[in-house]
């Protein structure tokens, strides 16, 4: 009884162990190759495969997916004869599981000799300064020369990317001190450009504003001439319209005598012993000039003539107050440049307001 079940229980672990190794399952995105008694047989695709038990069996387990590798930095010397170091990134995948096991014995470790070596060819030919801005070049070529060289292997280099190149320390800090002084010397251009152009605006607005000034200036006394004039015209006009007589011009000069003699810059006057004569003389001058221009008013100004008349009286009894005054300061002043011992001017005869308004004509006949 116990050989019997000893037997039969290996019976059941031979039918386990054969049952496992003729069942397979594989996972997506995965091949197996199987050999039979050492020979290629076939391979294996995702899903439920069966095998001869004893007699096939699975040599390698391919990954179909893409992968990514990334290659440890390798140094390189450039053409210029500087030691760089570059970091380098694989992206492939393998297409035919059969020659990525038989053609090569390790694919991954191929790729990496291969990247190298290539990539110390590319550089080799390069100075630092193109190698630095040239990296979608030597992409291009490795990408060309791997793919060319690993499709016998039955995998494709779908891209190859240069992670970093690194130059020397000391080459780092050189290109850091041209760069910065790159820098400089733009910031320095560039705020040169800057104060010239500002110094060109301003130039350019004043030399504006002063057109601008000067053309309303211009306009201004334009303006201002015009004025004037068309005001002379007006007042001209006005004389002749209204025909003023030798009383209204007497009347006139009178009211203009307090000004004259309120002036701030009137420092000495000099006044004639005979004022009155020479009062008369400037009524004859102005009376013969009204008498050139016609003495008679005109009808519009005849309504006026009492009024007028009125206030040249009132006018001639202030400027023969003011002269009166004026003549004693002038009396008061010689006495105190001649300490006395000279004779003064004789004093003028009194001057009444209205031998002022009255007609010169009038006086000479009663003289």
């Amino acid at each position: 009884m116990t050989a019997i079940t000893v037997l039969v229980i290996a019976v059941a672990l031979i039918a386990v162990v054969t049952l496992a190794k003729a069942v397979r399952i594989v996972p997506q995105q995965r091949q197996d190759v199987v050999e039979r008694l050492g020979k290629y047989k076939r391979t294996l695709n995702p899903g439920l495969n069966l095998l001869v038990p004893f007699i096939d069996a699975v040599r390698t387990k391919v990954d179909m997916r893409e992968q990514v590798v990334s290659f440890p930095p390798q140094p390189v010397i450039t053409s210029d004869n500087l030691v760089v170091s570059i970091d380098t990134v694989l992206y492939f995948k393998v297409v035919d599981s059969v020659r990525a096991t038989y053609e090569i014995s390790n694919f991954l470790q191929a790729i990496e000799q291969l990247t190298v070596t290539t990539l110390r060819n590319v550089i080799g030919s390069l100075d630092l300064e193109r190698a630095l801005t040239s990296r979608e070049e030597i992409n291009r070529h490795l990408s060309g020369v791997l793919d060319e060289t690993t499709g016998r292997w039955g995998i494709k280099v779908t891209r190859v990317e240069i992670k970093a190149i690194e130059p020397p320390p000391s080459i780092r800090d050189s290109m850091e001190k041209q760069m910065r002084a790159e820098r400089d010397r733009r910031a320095a251009i560039l705020n040169a450009e800057g104060h010239k152009q500002s110094q060109i605006l301003t130039a350019e607005g004043e030399k504006q504003a002063a057109v601008l000034r000067a053309d309303g200036d211009r306009q201004a006394r334009i303006l201002q001439a015009e004025g004037q004039a068309k005001a002379i015209r007006t007042v001209f006009d006005a004389i002749h319209q209204a025909n003023p007589s030798q009383k209204v011009l007497a009347y006139q000069y009178l009211q203009a005598l307090p000004q004259i003699a309120n002036g701030t810059a009137n420092k000495v006057w000099i006044v004639p012993a005979e004022l009155t004569k020479a009062l008369e003389g400037m009524g004859g001058a102005l009376g013969g000039l009204s008498q050139m221009v016609g003495d008679a008013p005109s009808p519009e100004a005849s309504d006026g003539a009492s009024a007028v008349e009125r206030e040249a009286a009132e006018a001639a009894q202030a400027a023969a107050a003011a002269a009166q005054q004026i003549h004693d300061e002038v009396r008061v002043a010689e006495a105190q440049v001649t300490g006395g011992q000279q004779q003064g001017l004789p004093a003028p005869e009194p001057v009444s307001p209205a031998s002022l308004v009255e007609d010169p004509a009038d006086q000479r006949e009663r003289g």
